[in-house]
């Protein structure tokens, strides 16, 4: 895979993931922690490095990663406590890139994705999260329904973000280990997954517009779970 841009570039040569060859403006070569990192650095003009990623949106950089690994449900559910944010098909790149770097800010455990019909972890989704995708766990399901039974048998709540819930989402005391289900832009939660959570709140809107995007719930959501003390 090659991802581009400044902090995906330096983010995946701090985490797991195997830097084999970075190509570099001469301007961003000069950055101290390239420099430091003892990858291979390959000088290139602007336009050479645009045609090897395919986006302009570079900064001047851009590197050869091995592939993503993914976690499996299991692996996100061994541990009690954390947030999860579990996504129902959420396809836009950028808004998933916005939602794990939100998530890998307010410190949650992992990002639940599904494995059909929903974003993966592309370069387009390492730019927008400004590399947090290298320090968060992200789980692929088959299923999210599934996931939210194993989510509950293992000890932990779901609350499912729903505009026309009754409940405030700000007035909910999430716990240790809360699931954060989040739908896709436009037509939120399907009807299959929001009778799988426990209950459903809704982020009050003041202004005239109907909705909030999928990532900026998300943030809402992260903060005030995170931000709250569970027994």
């Amino acid at each position: 895979m090659i991802i581009y841009g400044r902090n995906p570039v330096r983010e995946a040569l701090r985490g797991p993931r195997v830097v084999s060859e970075v190509w570099a403006t001469s301007g961003a070569a000069r950055e101290r922690w390239l420099s430091a990192a003892g990858v291979t650095v390959h000088l290139a003009r602007a336009e050479e490095i645009t045609a090897r990623c395919g986006s302009d949106g570079h900064q001047g950089l851009c590197a050869q990663v091995s592939a993503y690994r993914y976690w499996s449900a299991e692996e996100a559910l061994a541990e009690p406590t954390g947030v999860l944010v579990a996504l129902d098909q959420v396809q836009d790149p950028q808004n998933l890139g916005a939602i794990c770097r939100s998530a890998e800010c307010a410190g949650a455990r992992a990002v639940i994705i599904t494995e059909r019909r929903a974003a993966e972890v592309t370069p387009a989704v390492c730019k927008a999260a400004a590399g947090a995708v290298e320090h968060l766990p992200i789980a692929r399901v088959r299923n999210l329904t599934d996931f939210l039974e194993q989510a509950k048998e293992a000890g932990r709540w779901c609350y499912g973000a729903d505009g026309s819930a009754q409940t405030a989402y700000d007035t909910v005391d999430y716990g240790p280990g809360p699931v954060l289900v989040l739908g896709a832009e436009g037509r939120g939660l399907r009807p299959r997954v929001a009778a799988s959570c426990d209950a459903l709140v809704a982020i009050p809107l003041r202004g005239r517009i109907e909705s909030l995007s999928v990532s900026a719930a998300a943030a809402v959501m992260l903060y005030a779970a995170t931000g709250t003390s569970g027994p």
